[in-house]
């Protein structure tokens, strides 16, 4: 065993160090690869989802309703918070770290040969394990944009884009409607379309989009469903949903108001799909009391553990703090990459917390670290309680020392590392 954590030590170092060099954009590597592995992204239905936040959510409630209708369900998601093997679950499971180990001895060569990123050739891993292992479906979240990404090689049943915001502005573009317009290159020719996005102009962008690309039918989700009563609670959101000719009170365990229409959305993206995997509201309703999302509201005795890594994710965050009157005082253990909106993030913040612990999250990139001084001296400028301490575990101790409610944020790297220091299980939520 020492051996094979070792060698799998090993091979992630081997595959993370494809993440150094230029940004690589296009399908042809992916493309490449995946055909000298014989396609096996071929070999089992796909549901492709991109968007700015919610992809998460949609993948996790999806997993759910599917997997309580007996299917074996593959997902493939990004980032990880402490384990790479999260990427890749199959019926709850995680790829072994074996196969992990297989897939770098064999494959270096081609991967090289093709001169694979890290994020391609996890891709084809992914494909390559579902294939392996077998599945009935796999959901598969894009990485970054959608247009240009890794992911886009599919040709799924159903493509859908959960909602549009400010994030990747360095590759997608400046504006909302560039972003949308990126996302929304996972539409494909005959392939039905489901939008989540709740503003009714971006909303109608997509759409247009979906169309000029060939994409039917086109499902506009907000306009179709209706949504009515949404109560944010400790346990959950409850909420009255009108769908698929039925009305309902659902109840899901994620914590938000914006958790309703990411579940409207993911009910249309199953319903696009067809047989097998169109839900009806009344057995997702049942269904739905099983999904799980780690890092995402997740509660842990005082702390409260939230991936929130750009201003519009935090703004959904402080709507959830609010809802459920979370104990004071509130302290939050605040690590943000720097080309992440950090001061807006914090600014948002500032309306739900009580004082902030600015720190450097261990397995943050050094190349997208923050100035904890920068930082320290925007939230003085502004009158912000807050003190910079390098130390992650120092900043977690402080924190549980001062706060009642200790919230860990501002990337999957700042959660992903306090889980792993405090034992919680990354898999489980």
């Amino acid at each position: 065993m020492d051996g094979l954590l070792t060698s799998y030590a090993a091979s992630l170092d081997y595959l993370f160090a494809r993440t150094t060099g230029t940004f690589k954009f296009g399908l042809e590597r992916t493309r490449a690869l995946l055909a000298e592995l014989g396609d096996p992204q071929s070999r089992y239905p796909i549901l492709h989802i991109a968007g700015t936040n919610g992809k998460g959510s949609a993948v996790a409630t999806a997993e759910a309703l599917l997997r309580a209708r007996g299917l074996r369900v593959a997902r493939y998601t990004s980032p990880h918070l402490v384990d790479f093997r999260e990427r890749m679950i199959v019926d709850g499971v995680p790829i072994e770290a074996d196969a992990i180990v297989d897939y770098v001895n064999e494959r270096t060569p081609l991967v090289e040969k093709i001169g694979a990123s890290f994020f391609e050739a996890t891709t084809a891993l992914a494909f390559l394990h579902f294939a392996r292992v077998g599945c009935d479906v796999a959901l598969v979240e894009a990485g970054l944009g959608g247009r240009l990404d890794s992911t886009n090689v599919v040709v799924p049943r159903a493509a859908g884009v959960t909602s549009i915001g400010y994030d990747h502005m360095e590759y997608l573009g400046p504006t909302l409607y560039d972003i949308a317009g990126e996302k929304a290159g996972i539409f494909k020719p005959g392939v039905p379309a489901v939008i989540g996005e709740p503003d009714e102009e971006l909303g109608a962008f997509l759409a247009e989009r979906a169309r000029a690309a060939g994409a039917s039918p086109v499902h506009v989700a907000p306009s179709e469903l209706k949504i009515a009563d949404v109560n944010v609670l400790p346990e959950g959101t409850r909420f009255t949903l009108s769908a698929l000719d039925e009305k309902r009170t659902v109840q899901t365990p994620l914590v938000g108001r914006h958790q309703a229409w990411n579940f409207a959305f993911t009910l249309a993206l199953l319903g696009a799909a067809g047989d097998p995997f169109r839900v009806s509201l009344s057995e997702a309703v049942e269904s739905v009391k099983h999904v799980r999302l780690p890092g995402r509201f997740q509660r842990q005795g005082k702390y409260l553990f939230d991936v929130a890594h750009n201003a519009d994710g935090v703004r959904a965050l402080v709507g959830s703090l609010r809802a459920v009157a979370a104990t004071r005082p509130v302290v939050a253990v605040l690590c943000v990459l720097t080309d992440k909106d950090w001061r807006g993030m914090m600014d948002a913040l500032s309306e739900v917390v009580d004082s902030f612990i600015l720190t450097d999250a261990p397995t943050a990139p050094a190349s997208r670290a923050w100035s904890l001084d920068d930082a320290r001296a925007f939230a003085r400028a502004r009158g912000y309680t807050a003190r910079a301490e390098h130390d992650f575990d120092t900043a977690l101790a402080v924190a549980a020392a001062e706060g009642e409610t200790v919230l860990v944020t501002g990337s999957f790297h700042t959660v992903g590392d306090a889980m792993s220091r405090l034992a919680v299980s990354s898999l489980t939520g």
